[in-house]
């Protein structure tokens, strides 16, 4: 983008349509590749020619954010304020304090946005509020702070009705589609581990203590599956409250299915030992990924993961070593 001086005030000009350039940086943050450096510079932005009478809207300079509101400004003259959130979302960027009252008043001096506009209004998301002291950002810079919808895709509604945002644009949506979305980069990080694990049992296998198949394969993929996508795609609908238990249950639920089609309970491929450790080994796996996902919903709170995991990780630590000490006694049993 081409920088602009006006008034020796710094403005870069965006556009309200994205590019394929965009589109296929969004899809590849989705997939966790460039996550972390998937960001834009801080600084004061325009879409379409606004004037001093325009809206200025307050966004973080996390790249998907950015692009997300953008694209929802289409034939409307506004000017864009992105803070330095060191490439976070606004959500957890308002959590760390990077999306916060110092950042924001800074941001308004360094831009020099007090000359550019008359109304000294400021638009900002409303996840993005844990961060803000709005009563400081008036008191420092004489700028009103006004929270938008949750959703920039009501933010042209927002501002057509006055700023006045409806009951249903304050209530935080997590839909089945928001969480599927979410769980590509889920995915994502199991895979060095699982790499390792699979390594352990080539080696394992070398050494005699085996033989690993197909089976433990599959059954293996199956529960990271579980636990990376299908506990969190059907979060509202599994009995409990705990992450790790409803990871735990859907993992139990396939590992009885792993069972049921190779034989049981009548004629198991394998021992009956072997699929007691199945029982132990995998809904962990299972349980252990779904906990993970605590990090991206709204239906946790710190403490209550930190709670959870108090109580969770141990189990976990013991089933693994009782399903390990099976394995170990199955095959040297056969």
């Amino acid at each position: 983008m081409e920088l602009l001086t006006k008034r020796e005030i710094k403005i870069t000009p965006t556009s309200d349509e994205l590019t394929l350039h965009d589109i296929v940086g969004s899809w590849k943050v989705r997939w966790g590749i460039n996550r972390m450096n998937y960001k834009i510079d801080p600084g004061l932005y325009t879409v379409g020619k606004p004037h001093s009478k325009s809206p200025v809207l307050v966004s973080a300079n996390y790249k998907l954010s950015f692009d997300m509101l953008r694209k929802e400004l289409k034939g409307i003259d506004a000017w864009l304020l992105v803070l330095d959130t060191k490439g976070v979302n606004v959500w957890c960027a308002a959590g760390k304090g990077t999306f916060g009252t110092s950042e924001l008043i800074n941001r308004i001096g360094s831009t020099q946005l007090l000359k550019l506009v008359e109304h000294k209004t400021l638009i900002l998301p409303q996840l993005g509020a844990p961060g803000i002291k709005a009563y400081e950002i008036t008191k420092y810079t004489g700028f009103k702070v006004i929270y938008g919808p949750v959703r920039a895709s009501d933010i042209r509604a927002f501002l057509k009705s006055g700023m006045k945002a409806a009951k249903e644009m304050r209530t935080v949506k997590f839909s089945a589609y928001d969480r599927l979305i979410l769980t590509p980069i889920e995915l994502v990080h199991t895979f060095r581990p699982s790499l390792i694990i699979f390594g352990f049992l080539f080696l394992l296998n070398i050494a005699g203590i085996g033989p690993f198949d197909i089976i433990d394969f599959y059954a293996y993929a199956g529960a990271v599956i579980v636990g990376c996508i299908l506990t969190p795609v059907l979060l509202p609908w599994i009995p409990g409250r705990a992450f790790a238990w409803k990871g735990w249950l859907l993992g139990v639920a396939w590992i009885i299915g792993v069972n049921l089609i190779n034989g049981w309970p009548g004629q198991l491929q394998y021992s009956s030992l072997r699929a007691i450790a199945y029982m132990l080994l995998l809904p962990p796996v299972s349980a252990y990924l779904a906990m993970n996902f605590t990090g991206s919903t709204t239906y946790t709170s710190f403490s209550g993961v930190l709670k959870e995991m108090r109580i969770a990780i141990p189990v976990m630590i013991i089933s693994l070593f009782l399903g390990g000490v099976l394995i170990l006694i199955e095959s040297f049993i056969r």
